[in-house]
This record gives structure tokens, C-alpha cells and sequence, in this order.
């Protein structure tokens, strides 16, 4: 079965199971004779839909994999297969040459060796696409009978029904902890691989990052891992010199629009200040390499700086944090919107300005969404790879002249894994090592805000 057909037959089962259920708990309904049952018949109608849908979509689940399987086998054991490879990407491209045709995705073969295959495939496809119909259909009746045999007047199903939702609340929930710990236990892995292969102390305390992919793989020379450039490299960009920008522009744009600007200003300012979250970072890393790159290499020029780099930490570091400003800007101005209205009456009151009452009541009062917000912007901005890649190049550089071309952890995460190299390389593996690093200092990262939101909250009433 396709899966458009797949879907369409499972929605008209379970909602074939709904009307009926729904009918005869109706029915139970007017037979009583208080006419009162434990539970809605829309409750029923849903029991008995969950038991046909729920039973059949894990079945589709099971059964795509294992006819994939099935289908290859047959194909194998046919006569038609008996010149085929042994092994090998060949054999692979003759399979996949037949099954595009079988299947119509494909209007004919390029190898002649390929043709004898695509009868064994489609007859193979149509036995198992009937047999998974065929059960299918038995699944979904055993789960209706299931649900209609238990169907009674003093059933409570709205009970059953509310606790599968909330098992389905629970599971969309485990969702992201569950992707997180995947991610996770992947990184530690490769990162145990690599640094079996380097060094730690080489990898997160060395100057020279140089990794050559074509070098022997089983005596790496750890000397060409040092990360600190890389590091480095991040921090300055991302954490300094783009929340130069960002922090003073985003925090003194929400003060205004909170406090100062005219509701219709407002209404227009705050969209088109938003929208910057919007653009693609390609179109920001554009603009840093053709527009702020050359402007900041004239300038330097102006000033009498020697052969100034076109690729420079600076043009990169400027246009991230104008991309990260809506991040500060719209977590400040709701931190601030959320102070209580009292307590700015109360500071008017006692005499103070408006700019004394913003300064030592309301910053305070939002602080722990402001630093939320600056910390958001932080990981957002050490996580960024385009603008760095267009504006400021792959040189990992230590150096602390913003004019100078450096490079992040993100760039050279892809620089090392869009190449052909071996993932048995230390080279690749360094790659997930990088990764893991990063993921630990956005860890970190987010634990600082909570802690600083904990300890600067206050409960206002």
C-alpha cells in the first residue's frame, strides 16, 4: 500500500468504528430507562475509533520495513537474479534501476542486466501490498471488535478516552528529552572515539588547528587539533562582539516601545523590528560579505590599517547581532510589559522621573526575562554558521584584532563533515567532538539563565 492510500483507509476505518459506536451508544441511550449512560456517545464513538486507528497505524509502522525486506528477498530468489553481483554498490544500482520502474518512478532502465528484475518486482510488490491490505483490514476488525464488545451502557469511556490523550500529551512531551538524549549519547560517543585517537588536553588546550583528512589515521598528529582558535573564535564573534550590538540596541528598543512610543508607533515598529528573525541567515551573510565587509575594509583603510582583510571577525560579529536584536528586544519589552502597573504608580508617586523609575524599578523587575533573553541571543549567536562562513572565512585565527579573518566551531563542523574523508578519521571524528563542546557550553549557557532567573525573581501580586 502507497501511503496516501494507507492514510485514507485508516481514517475511513476509524471513522466507519466512530459513527457506529457513537449509533449504538445512542441506542443504549433511548433503551434505558432513565435514559442516562456512564458516558456521552461521542465517548464511545472515539473508544472505538482510538481501537481501530491506534492498532492499525502500528502495524503499518512494522509491516513497511519488514515488506521492504520481503520484497528483496523474493526478488533475490527469483531466476532472474541469479547473474547478479555478489555484493557490491553495482548489485545495489541494478535493485534500485528495477524497483524505480516496478514501482513507476522510473520510465526505464539504463542497465540491459537491470530489465529481468523489474517483472520479478512488481510481482513481489502486488502479493505483498495485497497481503499487507489483507491485514490491515484484519487488524482494524479485531481492534472494532475488541472495542464494540466492551461497548455497554454503564462503560466508562470517556474515562479510557482522556487517559489515551493524556498518554499522547505524555509522549509528544518525552519527544524533545528523548531527541535531546539521542543527540547527546550520539556526540559522546564519536567524541569518545576521537579522543581516543587525541588527546583532551591536546584538543581543548592546543593553538594550532590544522587537521589534515589525508593523514594516517591510526598515528594522528595531535598537535594539528587545537580547538583553542576555534573557541576563541566563537566567543569573540558571537559573544562580544555581536552582543555589543545586540544588547545595548535590543534592550533600548523595548525601552521605548514599552515606555515611550505612541500605541501607533508602536504597532508599527515592533513587526517590522521582529521580521529581522525572519530573514534567512544567508540573505545576513550576504549583506555582511558584499555591503558591511568592504565598507569596514575601506574604513580601515581610511585610518591607515596595512592590508586590511576583506574577511574580517568585525563584519561577521556587526550583522549577528543585528540578527539576534529581536531575540533581546522582544523577551526584554515582555519582561517589562509584565512588571505590575502599581509599582510604576507607586515610584511616580514617591517623586521619582520616568527615566529614575525605569532605571531602578522596571530593568530590575524584568531582569530575569531580560537575561533570559540576552542568553537566548547568546546561544543563537555561537550556534550561527553562514555569516561566518561568507563574512569572515575558515582561517582559524587567535587573534583579539576584530579586523583580522577568523572562523567558529559551526563552520568547521561543516568544513569537516561535507567532505569525503572517512568518518573513521580523526579528522571527521573531530567534527563531533566540536559539536559536543558546543552543545556543553550551550548547556551551560542555559543553566546560568535559570540560575540567575531563580535567584532575581520575585513574586508580585
Amino acid at each position: 500500500m502507497s501511503a496516501s492510500t494507507l492514510i485514507l483507509l485508516v481514517l475511513g476505518l476509524g471513522l466507519a468504528g466512530w459513527l457506529v459506536a457513537r449509533s449504538r451508544a445512542a441506542m443504549f441511550r433511548r433503551e434505558s430507562k432513565d435514559h442516562r449512560i456512564a458516558s456521552l456517545p461521542v465517548y464511545h464513538g472515539w473508544y472505538a475509533a482510538l481501537w481501530i486507528v491506534v492498532p492499525t497505524v502500528l502495524f503499518a509502522l512494522i509491516w513497511a520495513p519488514i515488506s521492504e525486506q520481503l520484497i528483496i528477498q523474493h526478488v533475490l530468489a527469483s531466476p532472474a537474479a541469479a547473474d547478479l553481483p555478489a555484493f557490491g554498490m553495482q548489485r545495489e544500482n541494478l535493485l534500485s534501476e528495477a524497483r524505480n520502474v516496478a514501482t513507476g518512478a522510473a520510465s526505464g532502465v539504463f542497465n540491459p542486466q537491470a530489465a529481468a528484475l523489474v517483472e520479478p518486482f512488481e510481482e513481489a510488490i502486488f502479493r505483498y501490498r495485497i497481503v499487507g491490505f489483507v491485514v490491515t483490514l484484519l487488524v482494524a476488525a479485531a481492534g472494532a471488535a475488541f472495542a464494540f464488545l466492551r461497548l455497554k451502557p454503564d462503560f466508562r469511556a470517556r474515562t479510557r478516552v482522556e487517559r489515551a490523550v493524556l498518554t499522547t500529551l505524555l509522549i509528544a512531551s518525552l519527544v524533545a528529552i528523548l531527541t535531546t538524549l539521542g543527540i547527546l549519547v550520539s556526540l559522546v560517543f564519536e567524541t569518545v572515539r576521537f579522543f581516543s585517537m587525541v588527546s583532551p588536553l591536546d584538543f581543548l588546550f592546543g593553538t594550532n588547528w590544522s587537521p589534515d583528512p589525508m593523514s594516517s589515521a591510526t598515528n594522528p598528529d595531535a598537535s594539528r587539533y587545537g580547538a583553542i582558535p576555534l573557541f576563541w573564535g566563537t566567543l569573540f564573534i558571537g559573544a562580544v562582539i555581536a552582543m555589543i550590538v545586540a544588547i545595548p540596541l535590543g534592550l533600548m528598543s523595548a525601552i521605548y516601545l514599552n515606555q515611550y512610543a505612541a500605541p501607533r508607533v508602536r504597532t508599527w515598529i515592533k513587526p517590522m523590528l521582529e521580521i529581522l528573525a525572519g530573514v534567512p541567515t544567508v540573505v545576513y551573510g550576504y549583506f555582511a560579505a558584499l555591503t558591511i565587509a568592504p565598507a569596514i575594509r575601506d574604513l580601515a583603510l581610511s585610518l591607515g590599517v596595512s592590508n586590511p582583510s576583506s574577511e574580517s571577525a568585525l563584519a561577521a560579529g556587526l550583522v549577528m547581532g543585528v540578527m539576534i536584536i529581536p531575540f533581546v528586544s522582544s523577551m526584554a519589552d515582555d519582561s517589562i510589559a509584565a512588571v505590575p502597573q502599581a509599582m510604576k504608580d507607586g515610584s511616580l508617586a514617591m517623586g521619582a522621573t520616568q527615566n529614575e523609575t525605569i532605571k531602578r524599578v522596571l530593568v530590575p523587575a524584568a531582569l530575569p526575562g531580560i537575561v533570559a533573553g540576552i542568553m537566548l541571543a547568546i546561544s543563537r549567536a555561537i550556534g550561527e554558521t553562514m555569516i561566518v562562513v561568507m563574512a569572515a572565512s575558515f582561517a582559524a585565527n587567535l587573534s583579539a584584532n576584530p579586523l583580522e579573518a577568523m572562523t567558529t566551531v559551526t563552520v568547521q563542523i561543516v568544513a569537516l563533515l561535507t567532505g569525503e574523508g572517512s568518518f573513521d578519521h580523526p579528522a571527521t571524528l573531530a567534527a563531533f567532538a566540536l559539536g559536543f563542546v558546543l552543545f556543553m557550553v550551550t548547556l551551560v549557557l542555559n543553566i546560568i539563565a535559570l540560575r540567575v532567573v531563580k535567584r532575581f525573581r520575585e513574586a508580585y501580586e
